[in-house]
């Protein structure tokens, strides 16, 4: 390792600072799968995410029914917004009807409503 002179000193925290600042931000970015899961995929990739074929994601597109974005003639996909639009398709189980429907009941109780 190199010998530091005291003038020299400030450029060297400086630059071990900026390096330790870098990891930081590699690390948080590793750690975070939010920020992984905000990629922008192609129509093959968001094919291959949904486990569709391209056929039906171009179908899909053609419809209005998928979330993408157009820029020139290529089209991509919001990871994110993939998998929200996949939780949009999401059926309830038999005990969350049953869940909303009771709480939905003891709020009309509650209020003097039609149903109490």
């Amino acid at each position: 390792m190199n010998n530091l002179t005291f003038e020299q000193l400030p450029e060297a925290v400086s630059q071990l600072y900026n390096k330790l600042e870098n990891i930081e931000k590699l690390l948080s970015h590793k750690n975070n799968p939010q920020l992984e899961a905000d990629q922008l995929l192609t129509v093959v990739q968001a094919a291959e995410f949904l486990s569709l074929s391209v056929q039906t994601v171009y179908g899909l597109i053609s419809k209005g029914a998928i979330p993408c974005m157009k820029r020139s003639k290529r089209v991509y996909f919001s990871k994110t917004e993939l998998i929200n639009y996949l939780h949009q398709g999401k059926r309830k189980t038999s005990s969350e009807i049953e869940a909303e429907a009771d709480s939905f009941l003891s709020t009309c109780k509650k209020k003097g409503g039609k149903h109490a």
